[in-house]
């Protein structure tokens, strides 16, 4: 949990006052300190949905922002632009078939999430890919795989350095 501290002084003319406050913020009011994107590719977002939101809404407890994109080109272009940040993709099935096979090879992208309807159907195909990292039918075993991997993301950029 992450801690703020305050500190105020209350001055009269006979006594003056030291008050500390340290207030535990719940997980979802921390900033979020990320060294990744998220990029979420699908061709029938509704970002009116009550699922979309919510889907979105559980997301951002994870990740800071996300970069969401309804055209297969434009995200590809996106991606490709990257260059300096590991990259962390949620991709629709039908499109991810289509992409997953270019994008793959992009350096920048760490991982790639299919989020589909069949999942039996997407993962003949998603196998054979090494950077998919599942296919999936809701969005919370989604964020628990991101969440791991964001985590070890995380571990594999702090410096280690040996003193001999």
């Amino acid at each position: 949990m992450g801690n703020q501290n305050s500190t105020a002084t209350i001055t009269n003319e006979k006594a003056t006052a030291i008050t500390h406050t340290t207030a535990v913020l719940p997980h979802s009011a921390r900033r979020i300190i990320q060294n990744f994107l998220l990029i979420w590719l699908d061709a029938n977002f509704d970002e009116s949905d009550s699922d979309f939101k919510n889907s979105l809404q559980n997301l951002r407890k994870i990740v800071a922002s996300i970069t969401t994109f309804k055209d297969a080109q434009q995200c590809v272009s996106f991606l490709s632009e990257i260059k300096n940040e590991k990259v962390f993709m949620i991709v629709s099935g039908a499109l991810g078939r289509q992409v997953a096979p270019k994008l793959q090879v992009m350096p920048q992208l760490e991982a790639i999430y299919v989020f589909c309807g069949n999942k039996s159907y997407h993962e003949e195909w998603a196998k054979t890919i090494p950077k998919v990292k599942g296919v999936y039918t809701a969005i919370k075993p989604i964020c628990q795989a991101l969440e791991i991997d964001r985590q070890r993301c995380d571990q594999a950029m702090i410096p280690v350095s040996f003193n001999g």
